[in-house]
């Protein structure tokens, strides 16, 4: 088996994290079907999207890509036990910044590892606490003027300017970005991929 990894993402934070490895990886667009009929749990459902990514992306390689293992994930924010997805506009970021200015909400990320030459899978999830700041509608009108919160589940990034609304976590960073590195690197290890 060879070591390199495939990001079935299209997310630059993604693709910024998996550079970290320092292991070779390609970059492989998932257009999977994002809609989950029914109800699951907050984990389910970031496990189950990262999984249909990953295996999307598997049916597009060519015999000679289906080598290595491709990378599924999915990432919500959940408030009261809604799901909050990606602003379909300025209005619903506006809702969903009103919604969470002020309160603790938490983040979900899925992983998926699918090896892409026998479909053999390991699926898992991470959940982070992430307390935002109280802010006034005018701070929140501005942060959505920055354009940051437009494809950002829960309209925000906390890895830009977004770090300033946020004034604490608790869990793993990596997960509210996107992309839970240290789960990743265990679960790495089930196809004898070691990061370090």
């Amino acid at each position: 088996m060879t070591n390199k990894l495939i990001l079935a993402s299209s997310s630059p934070r993604r693709q910024e994290l998996i550079q970290s490895f320092g292991l070779p990886y390609i970059i492989r667009v998932s257009d999977a079907d994002e809609t989950v009929a029914q109800k699951m749990s907050p984990g389910q459902f970031v496990e189950t999207l990262s999984l249909r990514k990953a295996a999307t992306v598997r049916e597009m390689l060519t015999l000679e890509e289906k080598n290595g293992v491709i990378i599924g994930s999915d990432t919500i924010v959940v408030l009261n036990d809604e799901i909050l997805g990606k602003p379909v506009d300025e209005q619903d970021a506006h809702r969903m910044l009103k919604a969470l200015q002020g309160n603790t909400h938490q983040v979900y990320s899925g992983v998926a590892c699918v090896d892409a030459a026998t479909g053999r899978h390991v699926v898992s999830h991470s959940m982070t606490h992430v307390r935002m700041k109280p802010m006034a509608d005018e701070q929140i009108y501005r942060y959505i003027a920055t354009g940051e919160p437009r494809d950002k589940a829960g309209s925000y990034a906390i890895q830009g300017i977004g770090a300033t609304i946020v004034s604490g976590i608790e869990g793993d960073y990596f997960t509210v970005v996107g992309l839970p590195l240290a789960l990743l690197s265990d679960m790495l290890l089930e196809f004898e991929i070691a990061v370090l």
